[in-house]
């Protein structure tokens, strides 16, 4: 049993010793940071500019598989909020879907609370922040 200690402690040495022969690793440089801060050198959220990539306005979405009994209601209690909504209908292979999209502008007004109660009251509501072109029409 000595002898295969000693064995495995002779082929650890000239493991060790076959790799210190190798070239050592050079470590990869980096271009400073000074090099890519272009015209605008602060840092802005998506959220805080109201814009996505493709500089499309980004607007907030309420609704999903509610009633438009609901979803009038939903309507009806921002506007008294004085936030500006839009009602509209997206038609899907599982039927109608009801949303009231709201602008930019007035996203805002609605902070995580006033959409933990709005979800609370009805379960169903889904919000999104999507691109304001074309999701809700209208009707």
């Amino acid at each position: 049993m000595r002898w295969v200690f000693l064995l495995l402690v002779m082929l650890n040495g000239f493991y060790y010793l076959w790799h210190q022969q190798q070239a050592p690793l050079r470590p990869k440089e980096v271009a400073p940071l000074a090099q890519f801060k272009g015209v605008r050198q602060d840092i802005r959220l998506l959220s805080e500019s109201g814009m996505d990539s493709g500089g499309n306005a980004q607007c907030l979405y309420l609704g999903g598989e509610i009633p438009p009994n609901q979803a009038r209601t939903i309507e009806q209690r921002l506007t008294s909020l004085d936030i500006q909504t839009q009602f509209g209908k997206r038609t899907d292979e599982a039927g109608g879907v009801y949303w009231l999209k709201i602008q930019p502008e007035n996203r805002r007004l609605i902070d995580d609370a006033m959409l933990l109660n709005l979800t609370q009251d009805f379960p169903q509501l889904k919000s999104k922040i999507m691109s304001c072109e074309g999701v809700a029409t209208a009707g």
